[in-house]
C-alpha cells in the first residue's frame, strides 16, 4: 500500500494466507492498519507470510486451521473471539484446483477434494463468521467471499472448480441477504489472473475455449489485494456485492 496507514482496532481473518491472494492480502490489510489473523493448514507458510509484513508484523497472528474440517473451523473461531472478542472481516479466500482434464477422466476424490475446500469450506467459516458477527457487540461485520472468473465463465476443462466457483456465487447472493437484519454485509470478489503460483501455467500457454493454445496475460497479485482492501473499508452501510478486477487483456471478454 502506499498510504501511511494509521492502525486501528478492527480485526480481519484471511483463510489460505500462506501464499498467492491470501497472502497478499493479508499483508495489505496489515499495511491499512488492521489487525490480522492468517489461517491455513500450514504454520510454517502462514509465519513467512507475517515475516514479510515486517513492521506491521506485529498486529498479525498465524493460526492453523483446514476449511474443510468443521471442528477446526469451529477451533478458529473461537480462538479469535477468545483473543480479540470479535471479527469485523472475513476473506473466505481458501481454495483449490483439480487436474485440468476431461470430464470423464476426473477422478472422483479430486471432485470431493475441491468441493471439500472451495465449497464447504467456505460454507462453514461463513456459518462461524454469521454466529460471531450476530453475537458481538456492536453486532456485525463483513465476510468477502473470493469467487473467481470462473464463477460466470469456465474454461475448458475445468468442472469441478468452475462448480464451486458458481456455487460460491450462490453462497454470496444468499448470505448478503440472510445478513441484511444483523448488519453483516457479504460480497465476491471475482479475480481473473493474478500472478500467483496457481496461475503460473498461464505464462506457458493455456488451452482456450476454440481449441488454440495462448499465452495469458497476468497481473501482479497486489491490485487483487487491494481490491479487497477497498471492499472491506467501506461502511456497513454499503456493500460492493459482486468485483471484478482482472489483467486487463486476457481472454475473457469476448469471443474465444
Amino acid at each position: 500500500m502506499d498510504k501511511l496507514a494509521v492502525p486501528h482496532n478492527r480485526v480481519a481473518l484471511v483463510t489460505g494466507a500462506g501464499s498467492g491472494i491470501g497472502r497478499a492480502t493479508a499483508l495489505a490489510l496489515l499495511a491499512d492498519g488492521w489487525q490480522v489473523v492468517l489461517s491455513g493448514r500450514r504454520v510454517a507458510l502462514l509465519e513467512d507470510s507475517i515475516a514479510l509484513a515486517g513492521s506491521d508484523a506485529g498486529r498479525a497472528v498465524a493460526i492453523a486451521a483446514d476449511v474443510t474440517d468443521a471442528g477446526s473451523v469451529a477451533a478458529l473461531f473461537a480462538a479469535i473471539e477468545s483473543r480479540f472478542g470479535r471479527l469485523d472481516l472475513l476473506f473466505n479466500n481458501a481454495g483449490v484446483s483439480a487436474p485440468a482434464v476431461p470430464i470423464d477422466e476426473l477422478p472422483l476424490e479430486h471432485w470431493h477434494a475441491v468441493v471439500d475446500t472451495n465449497l464447504t469450506g467456505v460454507f462453514l467459516c461463513l456459518q462461524q463468521a454469521f454466529g460471531l458477527m450476530k453475537r458481538q457487540s456492536p453486532r456485525g461485520g463483513r465476510i468477502i467471499n473470493n469467487g473467481s472468473i470462473s464463477a460466470t465463465t469456465p474454461r475448458p476443462l475445468s468442472i469441478a472448480y468452475t462448480a464451486t466457483k458458481h456455487a460460491v456465487s450462490g453462497l454470496t447472493k444468499t448470505a448478503a441477504l440472510d445478513g441484511r437484519a444483523f448488519d453483516i454485509a457479504v460480497g465476491q470478489i471475482d479475480i481473473g489472473n493474478a500472478a500467483t503460483d496457481m496461475t503460473e501455467r498461464m505464462a506457458g500457454g493455456v488451452l482456450q475455449a476454440a481449441g488454440s493454445t495462448r499465452v495469458e496475460a497476468r497481473m501482479d497479485v497486489r491490485h487483487a489485494a487491494e481490491a479487497v482492501v477497498h471492499m472491506a473499508s467501506l461502511p456497513l452501510s454499503a456493500n460492493v456485492l459482486f468485483m471484478n478486477v482482472m489483467a486487463t487483456t486476457m481472454p475473457f471478454v469476448g469471443r474465444g
